[in-house]
């Protein structure tokens, strides 16, 4: 675990030393601090839209550093070599696979909280509501599936050539997911065969990233989820986890680094 947790370590360092995560920020917080200055005589439709507005751009700006910062990080590796010296530790693939999904993650997650924290401050600020178990479980849920995300990502890092190629297919996949994703089996039953059983079986394979969007939560003022839901959907995100890291580890113990 030493070894993993300093692998991590040099992930998290990497992504602040970076400008990717404070161009985001600052994005993030003129919007956000837009929201809190908006008046327009008190009318919450608007209110709320520039509030799910606001939640939009966290849930943009979140996926843009856990899919930019995860696409890098093998290839970076290898580019620079270090992944030799980093091997004859000796640390393990399993290790280094490990170590880079961990860092990616913790460091994701500071991040999404550090939005979180300045949406509410200011729209609490402007309503005087402060509904901190929403937020909290709106971060928790986003937060597991970036979970998700970052693992699948590690994944394709390991076999595309180029992170510009698994950062291109990897926010198609996810923005289809989310689009497309939770409406599938609807669109099957009106198509006909075998369009209708192929959609379907995609329906029930793909992890459902848009379970844990709860932006309208939020917005709308409806109250926290039940506990029970939020933890199976966490047991939900972990399984997906632990598969792409598992077939992550496969093909990285697999790959020839030298090419």
């Amino acid at each position: 675990m030493n070894k993993i947790f300093a692998v991590a370590g040099v992930v998290i360092k990497e992504l602040y030393r970076r400008k990717d995560f404070y161009v985001l920020f600052v994005l993030t917080a003129v919007l956000t601090l837009a929201a809190g200055a908006v008046n327009f005589f008190h009318d919450e439709k608007i209110i709320r839209y520039v509030k799910d507005l606001c939640l939009l751009l966290i849930w943009v700006s979140a996926l843009l550093v856990a899919i930019i910062t995860t696409a890098r990080q093998i290839p970076a590796e290898r580019e620079a070599r270090t992944i030799f010296p980093l091997l004859a530790k000796p640390v393990s693939r399993a290790q280094v696979i490990a170590g880079k999904f961990l860092g990616c993650w913790l460091a994701t997650g500071v991040a999404l909280f550090i939005f979180y924290f300045f949406f509410a401050i200011i729209t609490g600020s402007r309503e005087h509501i402060w509904p901190v178990g929403v937020y909290l479980e709106a971060a928790w849920m986003q937060w597991a599936m970036l979970a998700i995300v970052i693992a699948m990502v590690l994944l394709g890092s390991i076999y595309f050539a180029a992170p510009s190629s698994t950062n291109v297919i990897s926010f198609i996949v996810v923005a289809g997911i989310l689009l497309v994703g939770g409406h599938l089996n609807a669109i099957a039953l009106s198509q006909p065969e075998p369009m209708q059983t192929v959609l379907a079986w995609v329906y029930f394979v793909i992890p459902h990233l848009e379970w844990y969007d709860l932006r309208d939560f939020v917005v709308y003022d409806l109250g926290t989820v039940p506990a029970r839901a939020v933890a199976l959907a966490t047991l939900y995100a972990a399984v997906w986890t632990g598969i792409f890291l598992l077939l992550a580890w496969f093909g990285f113990r697999r790959k020839n680094l030298t090419t």
